[in-house]
């Protein structure tokens, strides 16, 4: 069983993070993206590289996985990640909005979508939606 924790943004220092997740919306929905060597999809984020602050990383794979020119991007909480009880996985989540969409740059990401809700067919389909949910409650 995958349990998914939030805590205050605070209480795991930035080292320890792993993951920047990015909820996005453009024009009034959330941006979803889908990797090209899957068939679901996610919300967009990637792993904070080293001597990288997450905000920075937020923000570079917000620009990698959705063309996104021109946002604004805000830190929401840090969340965990453990599977059946073992050694939580940190990272930070985060709310952007964007105002303007370039080309989708040549990635891992092969299409974007716009859509009213975090649901159907998503690659972490016990994640996803709670970290959805967290930031729907927040903002």
């Amino acid at each position: 069983m995958i349990e998914v924790k939030f805590y205050d943004d605070d209480t795991v220092r930035e080292g320890k993070l792993k993951f920047a997740v990015i909820m996005a919306k453009y024009n009034q929905q959330w941006i979803m993206v889908r990797h090209r060597e899957r068939n679901t999809w996610e919300i967009p984020g990637g792993h904070i590289e080293k001597n990288e602050k997450s905000k920075e990383a937020a923000a570079r794979e917000l620009k990698e996985e959705t063309g996104a020119l021109d946002f604004e991007i805000v830190p929401i909480c840090i969340y965990s990640v453990s599977r059946d009880g073992g050694e939580e996985s940190y990272g930070k989540l985060f709310y952007a909005k964007i105002f303007e969409i370039g080309k989708l740059p040549d990635s891992e990401i092969c299409e974007i979508k716009l859509t009213d809700t975090i649901t159907g067919d998503l690659t972490y389909p016990e994640i996803q939606p709670k970290l959805a949910k967290r930031v729907i409650q927040v903002i």
